[in-house]
């Protein structure tokens, strides 16, 4: 049954993948020549210098990243997002904003040319999300194999998030520039930090039990080596829903008892993807704290089911920026990154198990407050850190 899941769900992916690229090259093709033929010719800031080299999206003098360092790049965001569920796309973001260049080549723009500005903008958020798609699928696969996802949980978090997904890049593509982007990137960012931090205190992990219980069980039993297999095999104890209903859905992992009301899920997945489509992010960055703050899940089921509900959305997003709104992307600078995503995302799982789960919040918590406040001051106040 497994693999017969798993086997869909490759086939729905490659045939979502296939019908964007298909379908809305033309329509990128003509915004990104209409951005460059609004954008002054010259060899100054803000300007395209004609016989320059090309570079990203073969604009001419624009920022030309070595493929390779695509590549490592993509290692570090895969493994992210698949050890806790989160930060991919935000690492990703990091990536195209500042580590590549396309932050400060966008911002150059602002005042000579706004719709390049807001171009590239767009394509920094397409361009995250084909990342973390990639790895969300990747993610979810291993993790439902490893019995560490619960399926009827992503399932309502995806099914509330399509409709964010769509709604947000189709009444906000072409309007946000990259000043304001970044701004709102690091206050999301840094706001969630903070949050999971009380997480990890012991006044928060005191409400949360049920989570520690469980999160002990499977640690256990990874010593013991009576849990899942090491290259992501079935588990022998992993998640197994015990009933399903419309107001609510009970499952197990490792002997301890959970269960939800699948509305809440898909109330909370709109609002989820509405904000993350909007920051061109996967949206793990809050699907965990909802997972394990609300609804109480250990962090080694999180993971999983949250890069479920990551990749609907991610598809519903990139697909309503390339489609309907005509977003440009660098497709061979992406391809570079897509294939350390996948390297990443097969190593992530497997190191996991091996890290405590208080361990792996902690890592969030630091990671989220340092890009939170950086991007911040950024976009916000002009300040670099």
């Amino acid at each position: 049954m497994r693999n017969k899941t798993v086997l869909i769900i490759f086939f729905l992916a490659a045939l979502a993948v296939v019908a964007t690229l298909a379908l809305a090259e033309p329509s990128w093709a003509g915004k990104l020549e209409e951005a460059i033929a609004k954008t002054p010719v010259g060899t100054g800031p803000g300007m395209i210098n004609a016989s320059a080299k090309p570079g990203f999206m073969g604009i001419p003098g624009a920022p030309s990243p070595f493929w390779f360092y695509g590549v490592l790049w993509g290692i570090w965001v895969g493994w992210i997002f698949s050890t806790v569920g989160a930060f991919g796309g935000i690492m990703a973001g990091v990536g195209h904003i500042s580590v590549f260049g396309l932050g400060d080549y966008a911002s150059s723009f602002r005042k000579t040319s706004p719709v390049m500005n807001k171009t590239i903008t767009d394509s920094i958020r397409t361009s995250n999300q084909y990342l973390v798609g990639l790895s969300a699928l990747m993610s979810s696969i291993t993790y439902y194999r490893m019995g560490r996802l619960v399926l009827p949980l992503g399932i309502a978090l995806a099914l509330g998030g399509i409709a964010g997904a769509y709604l947000v890049p189709a009444l906000t593509a072409g309007k946000i520039s990259l000043k304001a982007y970044v701004g709102y990137f690091g206050l999301v960012v840094f706001v969630i930090g903070g949050f999971l931090y009380y997480g990890t205190t012991k006044k928060g992990q005191a409400s949360n039990k049920k989570a520690k219980a469980a999160a002990k069980a499977f640690q256990e039993s990874m010593k013991k080596g009576s849990g899942a297999k090491e290259a992501g095999g079935p588990a022998l104890t992993g998640v197994q829903v015990t009933s399903f209903s419309l107001t609510r859905v009970v499952f197990t992992f490792y002997g301890v008892e959970f269960s939800f009301n699948p509305i809440w899920p898909v109330v909370g997945g709109f609002f989820i993807a509405a904000l993350s489509a909007f920051l061109g992010i996967g949206g793990g960055f809050l699907y965990v704290p909802f997972l394990t703050s609300v609804v109480n899940l250990p962090m080694y089921v999180v993971a999983g089911t949250s890069a479920l509900a990551v990749f609907i959305s991610m598809v519903t997003s990139i697909f309503t920026f390339m489609f309907i709104k005509g977003t440009p992307v660098d497709f061979l600078f992406i391809g570079a990154e897509l294939v350390g995503i996948a390297a990443g995302s097969v190593v992530g799982p497997i190191t996991s198990k091996y890290i405590p789960d208080i361990w792996l919040k902690r890592l969030f918590v630091i990671l989220a407050l340092y890009v939170g406040a950086k991007y911040t001051l950024r976009g916000f106040f002009g300040i670099s850190i």
